[in-house]
């Protein structure tokens, strides 16, 4: 059975793909790979979120489940005085991420290999992004929306896109649980950009 993307080290064989992508009118060029999250191209979640996401120039920045890190670099170029924190389960989409910082020289971010906020210790942060990894089931998309509350600075702000089908209204029910003010920004093609602040 091949791997799927939440895998700390995927087996699957390389077959790696380059391409440019535009994000907030910012120029990238991003190399994925087999057995990482939407190896060919920015997946349509990820941009619906890179739109809507409200980056202050000075953040402090995590993006959880990273990938090859669309979202996060995107995060970093947006606040050139702030600092981006990128983590993700699987060890391949890691180096890619840190391949791809590298490459499209963005300077301030750290990516670390984390099964979901073990490796952060007490570090918080002024904005979580997250496209959840729907497949890892509910426990995992939960799990990431409870450690997110728990890192953010009183009037922090998660930013999640899930597509409706997919389970947006259970996690807008758990978003609203968790958090004083959840509210929809954003509903594209089925996909739904939630904004909870703490």
């Amino acid at each position: 059975m091949a791997d799927h993307y939440y895998t700390n080290q995927p087996s699957t064989a390389h077959d790696r793909k380059i391409w440019d992508a535009q994000l907030r009118g910012q120029k990238f060029r991003f190399i994925s790979d087999a057995g990482v999250f939407a190896k060919g191209g920015v997946d349509y979640g990820s941009r619906v979120l890179i739109e809507a996401m409200d980056i202050p120039e000075a953040a402090q920045v995590l993006d959880v489940g990273c990938g090859y890190g669309p979202i996060g670099l995107t995060a970093a170029r947006l606040a050139g005085r702030g600092h981006v924190t990128m983590i993700d389960v699987n060890q391949r989409a890691v180096e890619l991420a840190k391949e791809n910082a590298a490459n499209n020289k963005v300077a301030n971010v750290t990516i670390v290999e984390s099964d979901l906020f073990a490796a952060l210790g007490e570090q918080q942060f002024d904005v979580i992004l997250t496209n959840p990894p729907i497949r890892a089931g509910k426990e995992v998309v939960h799990a990431i929306f409870e450690g997110a509350y728990d890192r953010l600075r009183e009037g922090g702000a998660l930013w999640v896109v899930i597509q409706k089908k997919q389970g947006a209204p259970s996690a807008k029910q758990k978003l609203e649980s968790l958090f004083a003010q959840v509210e929809e920004v954003t509903k594209d093609k089925g996909y739904r950009v939630y904004r909870a602040v703490k």
